[in-house]
């Protein structure tokens, strides 16, 4: 291994509103569309109803659309 680094990095997830943010990891993000798919009808729509919920509370936008602030960590290696 030639070098590593890591960097904390930092992104705005950007959705119209909370059920669009829902939606969005729903259709299209694998472990949570799994887990949609996984339960009965009735508590599908609780759990899209709690990450709503978990959606609004970590909004930093005050005027309607959501923007939820996240880190991660970025590791780049390069070999020989």
């Amino acid at each position: 291994m030639r070098s590593i680094s890591a960097t904390h990095r930092h992104f705005t997830f950007r959705y119209l509103s909370p059920q669009h943010f829902v939606e969005f990891f729903r259709l299209h993000y694998g472990p949570t569309l799994k887990a949609f798919e996984a339960l009965e009808p009735e508590r599908r729509e609780a759990l899209a109803a709690e990450l709503e919920d978990l959606a609004r509370r970590s909004n930093r936008n005050g005027r309607g659309a959501l923007a939820i602030p996240a880190e991660y960590l970025e590791v780049v290696a390069v070999r020989d």
